[in-house]
């Protein structure tokens, strides 16, 4: 979207910005008897690049907001924080429930049940993403010693499973407070993580937002963490070596749960009749590696206070992958692996919504995603 008072551009009408093409179809459906599920296991092929924006009005926006949230971090006192975000959010609230609270709306529902309270919950989500931006605010004001509480969870089931010498995976769900103060609850614990991420990660997708709006909460990131596992498409193979030497160096390798980054992705039932898309990435280096693999969800319960950071007991499917089977069969047994993992995990997303669900910043919906449909069942009967 071009910036309404530069004019007309001929350049810009020629080049519009454009998202990336993709094709997506059903890799397979697999059956997890035990569990009386079924987990949908989708590709995701990149057919055309989409143009990138050197610049748009959200990093206007961000720009703007970013020199406002520092004003307050270095200038007023914590107990105004979290009133002003909330004050922040209602500027733009209108626009917001006009074009994104109905889907919203359905997806929470299908989740939660007819019963919640959709229109508080929205309000709250738009107030989390302000208080989200003065998080990484406060961590930036030189001299501002900002210390709220945060409670660890389950951390000494992470050190049990790193006793064991095969590394760990610290899969990590999209709430709010997840990106700063989940890396820095378990940095305080003396665990030293690797983060995989993808390269526009942060507020903004353009390329000024990549040089300059991302940049700041990159660094505050990396502050908290050993290294950082950039992930490009067009290097996957790179990426997934320096992933598995870090696990056999007995490393943790944290991984967000997002299905843009890799070519594969699974779909589950959710709730109380929802649908949920989840990584399979993690999963899949677990089953392959023989990592411990652990759920994380960080949670803030008093605004700018107090933070509940929750490590799951190690997920431990049933399935078991025998060790010589023709290449084939040990596909078709991975996935079944990867299936009880992906349960297991969304399980306990399920049990970190429920606390608190406007705190989530991505949902899916109450529709199944459209793909092929005549993909064999892969773990049931039929396998």
């Amino acid at each position: 979207m071009r910036l309404p008072w530069l004019g007309n551009s001929r350049r810009a009408s020629r080049q519009p910005s454009s998202p990336n093409i993709y094709h997506t179809e059903i890799i397979a459906d697999v059956a997890v008897p035990e569990r009386g599920e079924t987990v949908r296991f989708f590709s995701r092929k990149l057919v055309r690049p989409g143009k990138l924006r050197s610049v748009s009005n959200r990093d206007l926006r961000e720009s703007v907001l970013s020199l406002f949230y520092l004003g307050v971090a270095a200038v007023l006192p914590i107990a105004w924080w979290a009133p002003i975000c909330d004050w922040v959010s209602t500027l733009r609230r209108k626009r917001y429930f006009r074009k994104e609270f109905a889907r919203y709306d359905v997806a929470i529902k299908a989740v939660l049940g007819d019963d919640a309270d959709t229109r508080s919950l929205f309000k709250g989500h738009l107030a989390g993403a302000h208080r989200r931006r003065l998080m990484l605010a406060a961590h930036l004001v030189p001299g501002r010693r900002w210390s709220p509480a945060i409670r660890l969870e389950g951390i000494d089931g992470l050190r049990q499973a790193l006793q064991r010498g095969r590394g760990a995976i610290v899969w990590c769900d999209q709430f709010i407070a997840q990106t700063i103060m989940g890396k820095r609850a378990l940095f305080e614990a003396g665990i030293e993580a690797h983060q995989v991420s993808v390269n526009f990660h942060g507020f903004s997708e353009s390329k000024f937002g990549l040089h300059v709006i991302n940049r700041p909460l990159v660094e505050v990131e990396n502050r908290f963490l050993k290294s950082r596992i950039v992930f490009e498409r067009a290097d996957a193979y790179q990426v997934t070596v320096r992933i598995q030497k870090t696990l056999k160096e007995n490393g943790v390798v944290l991984m967000t749960n997002t299905i843009h980054a890799g070519s594969t992705f699974t779909e589950i039932a959710m709730g109380e009749h929802g649908w949920t898309h989840l990584a399979s990435a993690p999963a899949n280096f677990a089953a392959r590696a023989g990592a411990a693999l652990f759920a994380m969800s960080t949670l803030e319960t008093v605004p700018f206070r107090e933070y509940r950071a929750i490590v799951s007991p190690e997920l431990k499917p049933n399935a078991a992958q025998p060790a010589s089977l023709p290449a084939k069969d040990v596909a078709a047994k991975n996935l079944v692996l990867q299936a009880g993992y992906i349960l297991l995990k969304r399980d306990r997303l399920l049990d970190a919504i429920r606390l608190y669900p406007d705190q989530m910043m991505a949902w899916s919906g109450a529709s199944r995603l459209a793909g092929q449909q005549d993909q064999p069942a892969i773990g049931g009967d039929a396998a």
